[in-house]
């Protein structure tokens, strides 16, 4: 990856967590599977073996993954309360509704929860917005308008 990771303080801590506990009790738990399958004698059909090792595949990469975000993390504070900056919870108005967004880092995005990426298309129209800017953003069902109402 190498290049800077834009992470709120929140999102930061959630994958320091995840690696600890991918440190401390995944690659054990895994391990300890590796070894009594290789107890179970033929490595070519044992797919518990198989199994364990794709397990294991996975936990390392991801160990390599957060080590690497982790690095390389920029933490925003969050900004002015009339800016939108990663970080920041944003009140708009689009299509006869409101919805509230919170602007955060890609790895900690989940837009079942409001959380959306500064890189998405509507958080890059997002940042730097202030109350009162309206934008469009084009969407699967044509372009959207929307209008900000508040920012925290």
């Amino acid at each position: 990856m190498s290049d800077t990771v834009f992470l709120t303080k929140e999102g930061l801590e959630e994958l320091k967590i995840e690696l600890k506990q991918l440190i401390d009790t995944k690659r054990p738990e895994v391990s300890k599977r590796i070894k009594n399958a290789r107890e179970m004698g033929d490595l070519s059909e044992n797919a518990e073996y198989q199994a364990a090792k794709e397990e294991q595949a996975f936990a390392e990469g991801r160990i390599a993954e957060l080590e690497d975000i982790i690095k390389h993390a920029k933490v925003q504070k969050n900004g002015s309360k009339d800016t939108v900056a990663v970080g920041s919870k944003v009140t708009v108005h689009v299509d006869g509704a409101e919805q509230i967004f919170h602007l955060v880092g890609a790895p900690e995005a989940d837009p079942a929860k409001g959380k959306i990426s500064h890189e998405s298309p509507l958080g890059a129209e997002l940042v730097g917005k202030k109350v009162g800017d309206q934008f469009e953003v084009a969407a699967p069902v044509g372009k959207l308008t929307y209008t900000i109402l508040k920012v925290r």
